[in-house]
């Protein structure tokens, strides 16, 4: 049994078994007597807004069945900024990226471990305290989510194709190929996060984002991330909550997906420079998932430099690992191969400007000294506190 077929990609909120090939469809809300219009979206908006919370049978199967890996590295040595708001920056080469490619024969004598991998199977990696600090999620046995993807990767060539991206889109920190992003923003200089707008882009990502082959990406991803860090996702989904309760015309991505941001590397040869991406969360995960059509085994794979590993990356398969303080990259694919890749993560900076009452800190200094220093004295263990989040398989399997 795959490991998360349990999950419903579609409906991860219960994570029913995947539906059949024809469901029965749902009534449109204009079809509805008016008198019920108002009862029928407070049912669908609770649906939306439901956690994500695997049924026992899908954890015992997942948890059970999936072969750890095993790292030397402690996650609480892993770099991080005092605050845990976002990852350190240990030199100026991991703040703005390597250029160097590495092939896997290259990185097999630097003394890599090659993780072997079908994309299907999940598969936790677990550090030297066995917290399950990153996980090989795979993706769910059925064939039509596989072309799903690939569906996504098609749309993505054509996208690409017809924008006609200049030069310096392909000119940044993680690589030499075109990515846009989406979701939130909330950076250095803003008093309140606000909604990427997508410039001259705006309409192609609104096209990708209302795709349901994206959406079934995106909550399949954070439906997995649910099932194996269900204390670092319920910590994401009581910020993301409170922060659209109190902002709501911000919007979400994908009404069932708890991250806040999402990209699109759009390839033909996406392949990413070693880097952290150090913005986001730093006790948290990203999700990333491969695409298009290449040989897995010979190029595509994931590095994770901080556990010396080398992961292979099939087509479709999703992984989560914590990218702001993990460094991290990609092997290039074949002359005549392609590859793109669709990521999830949320900033930091999010959860602070939250955990400040929706302040600047400027603000929330000015406004209620008190709370200022209380919040301040509290940065010393935020890094412990979001380490504490992480799950052993163990208490996972005790959660049954």
């Amino acid at each position: 049994m795959n490991n998360l077929d349990g999950i419903d990609d579609t409906n991860p909120a219960t994570f029913r078994p995947p539906p059949s090939p024809k469901p029965p469809k749902r009534a449109r809300l204009e079809n509805i007597p008016k008198r019920n219009h108002h009862r029928h979206a407070k049912r669908r908006d609770k649906r939306n807004t439901a956690p994500q919370t695997p049924r026992p049978a899908t954890l015992r199967d997942c948890v059970s069945d999936g072969v750890a890996i095993h790292a030397t590295l402690d996650a609480f040595t892993l770099p991080t900024t005092h605050g845990a708001y976002a990852a350190k920056a240990e030199d100026s080469r991991s703040k703005y990226g390597h250029k160097k490619r590495r092939t896997l024969s290259e990185l097999i004598a630097l003394g890599f471990r090659v993780v072997k991998w079908d994309g299907i199977e999940a598969r936790p990696i677990v550090d030297a305290h066995d917290r399950v600090i990153a996980v090989l999620a795979g993706r769910p046995r059925d064939p039509t989510y596989v072309q799903a993807v690939s569906d996504v990767f098609n749309a993505m060539l054509l996208e690409r194709k017809n924008a006609h991206f200049p030069g310096s889109l392909n000119k940044h920190r993680r690589g030499s190929f075109p990515a846009l992003n989406a979701g939130l923003s909330y950076s250095k200089g803003q008093r309140v996060p606000s909604r990427l707008d997508g410039g001259e882009y705006a309409l192609l990502l609104q096209r990708l984002l209302g795709d349901p082959n994206v959406n079934r990406m995106a909550v399949y991803a954070s439906a997995a991330f649910a099932l194996w860090a269900p204390k670092v996702h319920r910590y994401y989904q009581e910020h993301d909550d409170a922060l659209h309760r109190k902002m709501p015309d911000l919007g979400r991505n994908f009404a069932k997906s708890v991250f806040s941001c999402a990209a699109f590397n759009f390839g033909p040869k996406v392949c990413t420079f070693k880097h952290r991406d150090i913005l986001n969360v730093p006790f948290g995960w990203c999700a990333v998932t491969a695409m298009g059509e290449f040989d897995h085994r010979t190029g595509g794979h994931l590095v994770l430099w901080d556990l010396e590993l080398v992961v292979e990356f099939p087509h479709a398969a999703t992984i989560l690992l914590p990218s702001a303080t993990i460094a991290h990259s990609n092997i290039p694919v074949g002359v005549d191969e392609m590859r793109g890749s669709f990521t999830q993560y949320t900033p930091g900076g999010l959860i602070r400007y939250v955990d400040n009452g929706f302040r600047t800190e400027g603000e929330l200094q000015e406004e209620d000294p008190a709370e200022y220093a209380r919040l301040l004295a509290l940065k010393a263990t935020r890094w412990d506190m979001g380490i504490s989040l992480l799950s052993t398989v163990e208490e996972l399997l005790e959660a049954l």
